[in-house]
């Protein structure tokens, strides 16, 4: 008895040889159709196609791999500790949108959660071949590490990243932070507020300092002082001691734009603490329409950047780079104000 399965192949499982038997082709035209070479004819690709349909066939992946020099895999880069990962919803909202985009395509996502203690593991991991790209969220604009990267696979940034290595132009997609903070704080001037304090973000990540430079623009623009401002981390801890810092100054605050909505989440448990009432005593605004903003008592008035969106897109433009397309190095995704009266 004879088959034209090799040795190493359970009894009955299709092979190559198979499909181009029942196909009627090569086994090399199977090979060029399950490796998407444009070298074959529409009838031959019918015929492959409805070959491996009928056997069930299932293509060896590390046959694929060395022959493509694709592995058809894309990293998902968090450099930051799993704490903070499970805790902030903007990240389940951009992976979700990668997600959903990559599972139209050839390719599968690998997340890496990479905090301080591992990182150098991590960017060797990159490195060595296993992925084909990489997509990298809440990256520190001191960490010039994963822009170097670049230089050995496409990588795109979420978010806006400040270039600290010559000879890389990093590829980025992001909303416009400057703008869209002023927007939400202009409410609070329309509103009457004029001590408007804010918590910005970490001074380490442009998004922290994009949202700050918007509140001082408009502040500024305005005839308001820019004096009240404290630091957080994007985290309600963080939130909740900055806000305890600015009360402590002792000094008049009508109205506070807090540059993430968990940091608002804890800048109100302080306020009420204090017996202060939102929006009767001061007016809140924020950034992330998430569970935070939307729970919070009262609903917060912040900006939506649709992080489902914006994971697409990233994965998107990363897809496009590594199949040799010209991609945008900058790519701006619209926000929208949702006007919750918190002001």
């Amino acid at each position: 008895m004879t088959t034209d399965a090799p040795a190493s192949a359970p009894a009955g499982t299709p092979t190559l040889e198979t499909v181009a038997a029942l196909a009627g082709v090569s086994r090399s035209t199977v090979s060029r159709v399950i490796n998407d070479s444009p070298n074959v004819t529409p009838e031959a690709l019918t015929a492959v196609n409805a070959a491996i349909e009928k056997l069930g066939y299932v293509p060896n992946r590390a046959a694929r791999t060395l022959a493509s020099r694709r592995t058809h895999s894309i990293a998902l880069v968090i450099p930051e500790n799993t704490a903070k990962f499970f805790a902030d919803p903007y990240f389940a909202s951009v992976i979700q949108g990668a997600a959903m985009h990559l599972s139209l395509t050839a390719y599968t996502l690998t997340l890496l959660i990479a905090s301080e203690t591992d990182s150098e593991k991590t960017r060797r991991y990159l490195q060595a071949g296993n992925v084909d790209g990489a997509l990298v969220l809440s990256h520190h604009s001191d960490d010039s590490s994963y822009i170097a990267l670049s230089r050995h696979i496409p990588v795109v940034f979420a978010g806006r990243v400040a270039t600290t290595d010559a000879g890389v132009t990093p590829v980025y997609v992001d909303v416009d932070n400057a703008a869209a903070a002023r927007s939400v704080v202009e409410l609070l001037i329309a509103a009457g507020r004029r001590r408007i304090a804010t918590i910005a973000g970490p001074s380490n990540m442009t998004a922290g300092l994009d949202r700050l430079e918007g509140w001082k623009a408009v502040m500024s623009d305005a005839g308001l002082p820019t004096d009240l401002v404290e630091h957080g981390d994007f985290t309600p801890a963080s939130g909740a001691a900055a806000m305890e810092r600015l009360l402590e100054r002792g000094e008049p605050i009508d109205g506070l734009f807090a540059a993430s909505a968990q940091m608002a989440d804890g800048a109100l448990s302080v306020l009420r603490q204090r017996g202060l009432v939102v929006p009767r005593d001061l007016g809140v605004v924020t950034f992330d329409d998430d569970y935070f903003a939307e729970r919070a008592t009262p609903p917060l008035t912040t900006v939506n950047q649709d992080e489902g969106v914006v994971g697409r897109k990233i994965a998107e433009v990363l897809i496009r780079s590594i199949e040799g397309e010209d991609v945008p190095r900058i790519t701006i995704m619209p926000t929208r104000v949702i006007d919750r009266h918190s002001q």
